[in-house]
C-alpha cells in the first residue's frame, strides 16, 4: 500500500507540473498576440487623435478665411440684449465643463453699434478658453457705451504665464496636452474680430489671481 501510495502521490505531482507548463505555455502562446493587439489599437488610438486634429486645423482654418472675407453686419445691440443671447450657451458649457459661469450686465439700456455675431463668437471663444483653465468659476461682464462695447471674462486659474503677445498668436497651446482638444486659435481669431471691428483685445493677470481678458470692439456705425 506504500509503494501504491507513493506512486499515486508522484503520478500526481507530475500531474500538476505538466498542468502549470501547459499554462504557463499558453500565457506565453497569448502574450505576443495581446502585446500585438495592443500596439495595434494604441496606434488606431493615435491616428483617431491626429484625424481629429487635422480636422480641427482645417475647420479653424476655413474660419480664418472666411473671417478676412466676412463683412460687418452692423445692428443696434444693448447689454441686455447680449446678455440674453448668451444665456443659453452659458448653461450648456456649464453643465458641460462642471463650473460656474456668472454673467454681469451694465448700461443695459444705451445702443451699441456693432455685430452681435461677431461679439457673440469672440465671447464664446474667451469662455472656453477660460473655462479651459479655471478651477472652479468664471465671470463674464458687458460694459456698454455708445462708443464702445467691452467683454470682460475673469477665471479663477493660475493666471497667464506667457507675455499677451504670445498668447494671441496663431496655434498657441499652453501644454502638449491642448493640442488634443483645440487648435491653439481661439484667442489668435478673438484679436483679429476686435481688432476687424475697431477694437482690440487685452490680456492680463488679476492681482488676487486669475486671468482677465478684456475684448474691445468699436462702434463702426451704419
Amino acid at each position: 500500500m506504500r509503494e501504491a501510495l507513493a506512486r499515486n502521490n508522484l503520478e500526481l505531482w507530475r500531474r500538476i507540473e505538466d498542468e502549470q507548463e501547459l499554462r504557463a505555455a499558453i500565457a506565453h502562446d497569448v502574450r505576443s498576440p495581446l502585446a500585438v493587439l495592443k500596439g495595434y489599437l494604441e496606434m488606431l488610438e493615435e491616428s483617431r487623435k491626429q484625424t481629429e486634429r487635422m480636422d480641427l486645423f482645417v475647420e479653424t482654418m476655413g474660419r480664418i478665411s472666411s473671417l478676412e472675407q466676412r463683412e460687418l453686419k452692423i445692428a443696434p445691440i444693448t447689454a441686455r440684449g447680449l446678455g440674453t443671447a448668451l444665456e443659453p450657451e452659458l448653461r450648456v458649457l456649464e453643465q458641460r465643463e462642471g463650473k460656474r459661469i456668472f454673467l454681469k450686465l451694465s448700461e443695459a439700456d444705451v445702443i451699441f453699434e456693432g455685430d452681435q455675431e461677431v461679439i457673440l463668437e469672440v465671447a464664446e471663444n474667451l469662455l472656453s478658453n477660460g473655462l479651459r483653465y479655471a478651477r472652479e468659476q468664471v465671470h463674464i461682464e458687458i460694459r456698454v457705451t455708445r462708443e464702445c462695447l467691452k467683454l470682460l471674462v475673469r477665471d479663477d486659474g493660475e493666471g497667464f504665464l506667457e507675455e499677451a503677445e504670445k498668447v494671441t498668436l496663431a496655434f498657441y497651446q499652453k501644454n502638449a496636452r491642448d493640442s488634443l482638444k483645440h487648435a491653439g486659435m481661439g484667442m489668435y481669431i478673438s484679436r483679429l474680430y476686435c481688432e476687424r471691428h475697431g477694437g482690440c483685445l487685452l490680456l492680463e493677470n488679476e492681482d488676487q489671481g486669475g486671468a482677465l481678458v478684456t475684448a474691445v470692439f468699436g462702434s463702426v456705425g451704419k
